[in-house]
This record gives C-alpha cells, structure tokens and sequence, in this order.
C-alpha cells in the first residue's frame, strides 16, 4: 500500500462527510425538514439510474451517478447558491472554482484530475452524461417543491420567468423529462404556488 496515497484518499472521504451540513432550501418531501447536499446528490445519483431510459443519448449510468455524487461537493467551502438568488450567482462561480481547487486538491494526481475533470464536464454540459445529470439536478427539487405543496416557491416568491430559464438547458438532456417539468410547473402556476411573471 502506498500510504500518502492511501491517506489523501481518506482526507478526501473526510471532506466530503462536511456536504451532509450544507443545508439547501428545498425541504425533503412530505414537508419535513431541509435537505442537505449529500441527500441532494444522493438523490439525483438514485434518479440517474432509475430514470436512464428517458435520456436523449446513450450514456455510462456510472459516471453520470459519480457526477450527480461530486457537483456540489464545492458546496463545502463556496455554501449553497439558491437557484432564484440572483446576487449571490454573481460570486458563485468564483467562490466555487477557489473551492474546487482545494477540495479536489486533497487527492493523488490522478484522482484529482479524475473527479476534477466529471466536475467540470458537469458543470459545462459537455457530454451526454453531463446533460442527462444536470436534467436531473434541475428535475430533483422540482420533484420536492411539488411534493410539498409549493411551499418553498412560496415562500420565496419564484416567478415562472425564472424557473423556466433555469431549466432552458433540460431539454439537452431529456425531453421527456423536461416536458415533465413543464407540466409540473404549469400546474403549480395554476394553483398560486409559482408566480405567473
């Protein structure tokens, strides 16, 4: 066993227990309490296998589940950036490049690069996998708030507008899931959860 190599892996396993106390603003479902981003990742990884057939290309199914399992680990450091939190994605993408740096630095070279590298690929749509997964980030809390009642597009008072131009990209990944989507949010709109601006 090469043990420097053995124990940046275990310092990075450490790390990333840190993501189970970053809390989100989507409540889990059934209104319980917020969820944090390793429930979050956990959660999309789960619906990457069991939604692959909807995906508009062939994909690995693993590495689209280790991208779903890694995309907010720079949460850690750079905190969560509420999707309708229009100042904070101002400094978003920086405070998470500096996080990224950090966080996957803890690893040998090789995986560093590695999982850097399905970070990235997330991050810029630049594969089927990377479409299909950032589908399901977009889908996931969709699925919450509308198990919830729309409490939290309530409480923060979304307007259609914005949900539908975070979600522009949706179709990229999945058609039929974002048609879903859409008919999700439609509905919610009918019923005075989303603002209809």
């Amino acid at each position: 066993m090469d043990r420097e190599r053995f124990d940046r892996q275990i310092d990075f396993i450490l790390e990333a227990d840190k993501e189970k106390n970053i809390l989100r603003q989507t409540h889990l479902s059934g209104h319980g309490r917020r969820e944090n981003d390793a429930e979050h990742a956990w959660h999309m990884a789960m619906m990457i296998y069991l939604l692959r057939e909807y995906a508009n290309e062939e994909i690995d199914v693993g590495k689209a589940m280790m991208m779903a399992l890694i995309h907010d680990i720079v949460e850690i450091d750079a905190g969560d950036t509420y999707a309708y939190d229009e100042e904070a994605q101002k400094t978003q993408k920086e405070r998470e490049e500096k996080a990224a740096d950090r966080i996957f630095g803890l690893l040998p070279a090789d995986q560093q690069r590695e999982l850097r590298g399905l970070f990235e690929e997330f991050e810029s749509f630049a594969s089927p996998e990377a479409r299909f997964a950032r589908t399901m980030d977009n889908f996931q809390p969709i699925l919450l708030n509308n198990a919830n009642g729309g409490s939290d597009w309530r409480e923060h008072g979304v307007r259609k507008s914005q949900i539908l131009e975070r979600h522009s990209y949706n179709g990229r990944g999945s058609e039929t899931i974002r048609d879903y989507i859409l008919g999700l949010i439609d509905e919610n709109v009918g019923k005075g959860n989303i603002i209809d601006a």
